[in-house]
């Protein structure tokens, strides 16, 4: 339509991310696919797997899409590394009461969970449900914001 807005948006509604999941599972599986991790992130989550620490990702991506992304990278399947994955039907990731039902599903005290993002809103809901909470941006967006600028930068004990 002439004098439409043509922008592509990132929604986070979940029927669409389970559907993105079934089209990913093709092109994962056929080899046409292969999932963007950086080799920080995939260093520092072998490194704090093995010292014991539970790691899990909570997404706006579906459960089935997040298994895809992380078996089918250049680095190899890495969904050994992962004790669990958690989506949009845990909540909106802007909301803290999603936050407070991971904690609670994963039986721990929030404060001793450390939720790491690129998002400062998914942070700051974190953050309001007690749990710690890192950001991660590669490149500086705010000179008042903290934040780390590879997972190099991030220290996190067992």
């Amino acid at each position: 339509m002439p004098g439409g807005d043509y922008r592509i948006q990132d929604r986070k509604v979940t029927p669409l991310k389970t559907l993105q999941g079934i089209v990913w599972k093709t092109g994962y599986e056929s080899g046409e696919l292969q999932s963007h991790v950086y080799e920080d992130a995939v260093s520092a989550l072998r490194r704090w797997h093995a010292d014991g620490l539970k790691l899990y990702v909570y997404s706006s991506g579906s459960i089935a899409a997040q298994k895809l992304l992380f078996s089918h990278t250049p680095y190899g399947n890495l969904s050994s590394l992962f004790g669990g994955y958690f989506d949009t039907t845990t909540g909106p990731k802007l909301e803290s009461r999603s936050y407070e039902k991971i904690a609670e599903s994963l039986h721990l005290p929030a404060g001793s969970v450390v939720f790491l993002s690129d998002h400062t809103g998914e942070t700051q809901a974190a953050a309001a449900a007690g749990m710690q909470t890192v950001v991660l941006a590669r490149e500086q967006t705010s000179s008042s914001a903290e934040f780390a600028r590879s997972f190099n930068d991030i220290a996190l004990r067992g």
